[in-house]
């Protein structure tokens, strides 16, 4: 969460960007006011007119003349409201190109901790607060500071006198703003962020329907929900809360100077201190005065939901910006773990550690039960998490230490969990390299075996897939993200189950496919399938969040340790274990 100093420094360089729409738009709305104040003072003009018996054609004169002035202010106004609308959406797109970047730069690991839901509601109801801000607050608060400013001037202008009831008001609108203002903006924060909860639970609840039904976790689902309903509704309430102290105060506010000037006028004009002119061109700026400070104050209070949403979005930046990154460049591709320890949650450590030496050009294959670390250690080795004591490093550099852009050209990652974007079939494998050619899409598809499916698709490369588009099974959709591994070249892959949604014939191909397009490359490959370690240059067997055992398969097998065990089990042949070794070194 961005503090209130970054916000309003970043809100004043964006607008700084565009110096000369935001002056065209200023100018614009300060003379739709002036032309609106001259009403007023016409109208006085016309009453002092009447009272001294002025000739009958100056009602008509004066008439004209204000009939004119309404046209104008209007056409002043909307070529006002274009200026600003352009503005905003001018600002309003930079801030949405600014945020996509900031959460493509957001380490792996942090979006994990946060939870989607959070990231989502940021991305949409936070974004969507900004837009009405950025769009509507913004040039509407400008709008009416400027007609405040100009109404106040000319009542000055007519008579100081006149415009001493206006300080009634600034008591009572000084004091409630004020008191609104130190509360509302903690309030809003607490509101989004109660909203994010109720996003993330519900996001969680979706996507787990078939695991909560299948445990008869449904009662805890919709505690959980009803929590986390509550919990929201409680902080709108107080925001209500807020405002509905604040708007009373506010009306009061409103009436004071137009009761203040009519009152008071009339007691000046009585002792011929002014003129029944004035006291009525006063009357009608005082009450010319209550749309701008209605509108002011009412957009206030959209602005300060803005600004939480900013603070939100802008809390996304400075993630990305503390996230470790001195821009070293590996002397190689070799990794190396020492004494690695992670946890996910404090106190409950998940990793014990683990050391581990992953050569050029080698082959490791990381097994083990579920539940045993294989898929956290291929993450720390990815670098999506950063271990909570020890270092993992490629080619004498902590991964800690490179930039993300840097670190994906050395180490990449292709889960168990893939995404086709929405796009043509080129595009979605290319996106690694946007600059590739044609054939060298089809080689990397090709390399993955799924060239003959991609070219019988109704357009080949160029159909549109992802949605809304032609379909792809999950195996294919694995294929494309396998292809992008093969198109990036990246010096170390870790392979987390990245053939699990294909039959082992089928899988089996693939990596051999793979290895043969890899061949040179560091691979890391954490799979149920023993096939892959059988093929893998050593074999690490991961138990309890430490390494138990590490060589080759022959070794391993020969040992009679746990991989021994699990290599019988998975030929259906008995064997007994013999008890885990810890792995040297």
């Amino acid at each position: 969460m961005a503090g209130t100093r970054e916000v309003r420094r970043y809100a004043r360089a964006l607008f700084r960007r565009h110096p000369r729409a935001l002056a065209a738009a200023l100018l614009l709305h300060a003379f739709a006011a002036v032309a609106g104040l001259a009403g007023p003072r016409l109208l006085g003009d016309l009453v002092e007119s009447l009272q001294h018996g002025g000739a009958p054609g100056t009602v008509d004169r004066i008439a004209i003349t204000i009939a004119v002035f309404i046209v104008v202010q209007a056409v002043l106004v909307r070529f006002a409201y274009v200026a600003s609308a352009r503005l905003g959406e001018q600002v309003l797109a930079e801030l949405r190109e600014e945020f996509v970047e900031r959460v493509l730069a957001i380490p792996l690991s942090v979006v994990e901790r946060a939870g989607t839901g959070d990231l989502l509601t940021r991305t949409s109801r936070d974004v969507d607060a900004l837009s009405r801000c950025v769009r509507f607050a913004v040039p509407e608060i400008l709008i009416a500071m400027i007609t405040a400013v100009l109404a106040i001037g000319a009542l000055v202008l007519v008579s100081p006198l006149l415009a001493l009831p206006l300080l009634l008001a600034v008591p009572v609108l000084v004091a409630s703003a004020r008191w609104y203002l130190r509360r509302a903006g903690a309030g809003y924060l607490r509101q989004n962020a109660a909203y994010s909860q109720v996003t993330d639970g519900l996001a969680e609840t979706v996507e787990g329907a078939r695991t909560i039904d299948a445990l008869r976790r449904q009662p805890d689902r919709i505690r959980r929900t009803d929590a986390d309903l509550r919990r929201s509704w409680l902080t709108e309430r107080y925001t209500l809360f807020l405002r509905t102290v604040w708007s009373p105060s506010v009306e009061i506010g409103y009436v004071l100077p137009v009761v203040g000037t009519l009152l008071i006028g009339g007691w000046f004009y009585l002792h011929g201190w002014v003129s029944l002119g004035q006291v009525t061109t006063a009357v009608i700026y005082a009450q010319l005065l209550i749309d701008p400070i209605d509108r002011f104050l009412g957009w206030l209070d959209e602005l300060q939901v803005g600004g939480a949403s900013l603070a939100r979005l802008l809390g996304v930046h400075e993630v990305g910006e503390a996230a470790p990154g001195q821009g070293q460049t590996p002397r190689g591709a070799g990794m190396v773990a020492e004494d690695v320890h992670f946890s996910y949650v404090a106190g409950r450590e998940i990793l014990h550690g683990i050391s581990l030496t992953i050569e050029p050009g080698e082959r490791l294959a990381i097994v083990g039960p579920s539940g045993a670390g294989k898929s956290t250690l291929g993450r720390l080795l990815a670098g999506v998490h950063v271990p909570g004591r020890g270092s993992i490093t490629v080619g004498g550099v902590p991964l800690a230490s490179l930039p993300l852009d840097r670190l994906r050209t050395e180490v990449a990652l292709v889960s168990q969990e893939h995404h086709v974007f929405l796009g043509t079939l080129r595009d979605n494998v290319a996106m690694v390299r946007p600059e590739s050619s044609d054939d060298e899409i089809r080689s990397a598809l090709a390399a993955v075996h799924a060239l003959d499916w991609a070219e019988a698709l109704p357009d080949g490369l160029s159909t549109e897939v992802g949605t809304g588009g032609t379909g792809l099974s999950a195996a294919q959709e694995q294929q494309v993200a396998l292809a992008r591994l093969v198109l990036a070249d990246p010096h170390t892959l870790v392979l987390d189950e990245a053939t699990s949604l294909l039959d082992p014939r089928a899988a089996r191909d693939l990596e051999r496919s793979l290895a043969a397009v890899l061949k040179g490359r560091t691979v890391v490959a954490i799979a149920h399938r023993l096939f892959s370690a059988h093929d893998a240059d050593r074999v690490a067997v991961v138990e309890d969040g430490r390494i138990t055992e590490l060589g080759s398969h022959d070794q391993l097998v020969a040992a009679g340790g746990s991989y021994a065990a699990l290599w019988a089990s998975w030929h259906g042949a008995p064997v007994t274990a013999a008890p885990p070794r810890a792995a040297p070194g």
